[in-house]
């Protein structure tokens, strides 16, 4: 494996995956042709959703590709999600900016942190409506009002359709998982005697 601060190991192109907290950087080689380093400069902003907490990178312009780099520091403040990412050119004589790409990555959880929870979306809403199942014979009102508000619960069957649509998208993403890290799924051999 490359030494990963080595700036002459930096990958080509944007990660996929960043882990909060992690030392970040790449190259992109492929714009320097049209935008040389010394006329322009490439930039980086990424959000969640529309989010107003906004990531910016920049990058430092070498002779034969544009390196983006990302300190822990900064990453650390990374919030754990989804992100849509733009490259912008920015020409150095003016300030005038144009857009050159766009992509999505994923800011993941750091296994180091006290507070990491690495389930996805679904298994959390899989652990949540259990605890709900679990209780639901101690308070089983459907519904009540005080004062002119009211308010209603889902109904046990409810909650046994919304935690098996959870269950199949959780094993959905587990599947996902073992695709993408070249992992064999768990498989079953049925016996009869």
């Amino acid at each position: 494996m490359a030494n990963a601060f080595d700036s002459t190991n930096a990958p080509e192109g944007e990660p996929s995956e960043v882990v909060v907290g992690d030392f970040l950087q790449w190259k992109r080689s492929d714009l320097v042709s049209d935008y040389p380093t010394d006329l322009y400069s490439l930039s980086y902003v990424a959000r969640i959703n529309n989010s107003a907490s906004e990531i910016t990178i920049s990058t430092t312009g070498q002779t034969t590709h544009f390196l983006a780099t990302a300190l822990n520091a900064a990453t650390s403040t990374y919030v754990v999600g989804d992100y849509s990412w733009q490259a912008e050119i920015t020409r150095i004589s003016d300030g005038e900016r144009v857009t050159v790409d766009r992509g999505l990555f994923t800011v993941i959880a750091d296994l180091d942190s006290d507070n990491a929870d690495t389930r996805s979306h679904a298994q959390i809403m899989v652990d949540k409506i259990e605890s709900l199942l679990s209780g639901k014979a101690d308070s089983d009102v459907a519904s009540y009002s005080i004062a002119g508000r009211s308010l209603t619960k889902m109904s046990f069957q409810d909650l046994v359709s919304a935690r098996d649509y959870y269950r199949a998208e959780a094993t959905k993403d587990a599947a996902n998982l073992d695709a993408k890290y070249g992992r064999k799924g768990a498989s079953t051999i049925r016996v009869r005697f």
